[in-house]
């Protein structure tokens, strides 16, 4: 009789690529899905403006949109960049802040007591209300638009980062005890680790809303910027420009939440 060989690995790589095939599939279907489900919805708009006979002045077709930004793409780009700038620089300015002023409720209890109740309630102030006052106070420059939008970025942070630096569960602090860690070894190899989920959670919330604070600030005084643009195409009655501004501002989003994305993606190689 001859003596078994053993079991071949072939069904092992099989299931590996079984597992990698249907990965590869599941990234394509998360990726076509939403782009399917935009054209879908930008052909019904055509058809529901075209068939409905819907003056242009009300809502332009999507080809107007598209041709209006191909014509006035000098006047969106010129616009864009003091939007882009107020908004990376708020969201910089404003999640700093928060980091900053989280790790020290973390170590100080008295700080905490005596700021967060301050934090919750300039949260609790709409940011149309408050952004008259803050430009009056910085000037119609873009020092104005940029405290906006590290204002209306700093409390999700700030709540989250808060969480995430007390979310260290004891036995890894008795851990840390136990192997004579400083604080300073604390924060920097279990506490900053710990609360990083957290943060990237903060930062994709903030990545938004400091594009939505820049554009605040720009409406509420400035003569440039997409938020100028959107209020001067508004009055002019110039649906086309209007409709082209709030999908670049849009955009603007989008590509601020990718980086934060791809960022968290980067750093966080360990989570699954």
């Amino acid at each position: 009789m001859t003596a078994s060989s053993g079991p071949t690995p072939a069904p092992i790589d099989a299931d590996i690529r079984a597992e990698m095939q249907a990965e590869r599939r599941a990234r394509m279907r998360a990726t076509l899905v939403p782009v399917i489900t935009v054209i879908g919805l930008i052909l019904l708009w055509q058809a529901v403006v075209v068939l409905l006979h819907v003056p242009a002045y009300i809502a332009p077709a999507p080809t107007q949109v598209m041709a209006t930004m191909v014509s006035d793409w000098a006047n969106l780009a010129a616009n864009l960049w003091p939007t882009l700038i107020e908004s990376v620089a708020g969201f910089v300015l404003g999640n700093l802040i928060a980091v900053l002023l989280a790790t020290a409720f973390v170590y100080s209890r008295s700080v905490e007591q005596a700021f967060y109740p301050i934090a919750v309630f300039i949260n609790t102030i709409p940011i149309l209300a408050i952004a008259p006052i803050l430009v009056l106070l910085f000037g119609p420059g873009m020092s104005g638009k940029v405290v906006i939008a590290a204002l209306i970025s700093f409390f999700p942070t700030l709540v989250n980062m808060v969480r995430g630096l007390k979310s260290l569960s004891p036995q890894m602090l008795e851990l840390a005890r136990i192997c004579s860690a400083s604080p300073a070894e604390v924060f920097w190899k279990f506490r900053l680790p710990a609360s990083m989920p957290y943060l990237f959670s903060a930062l994709r919330i903030a990545a938004t809303t400091s594009v939505i604070g820049a554009l605040v600030g720009e409406w509420v005084g400035s003569d440039q910027g997409l938020g100028a643009l959107i209020i001067e195409a508004t009055f002019n009655y110039r649906s086309g420009l209007l409709y082209a501004t709030v999908i670049l501002s849009s955009g603007l989003s989008v590509a601020m939440f990718a980086m934060v994305a791809l960022a968290e993606k980067l750093f966080l190689r360990w989570r699954p």
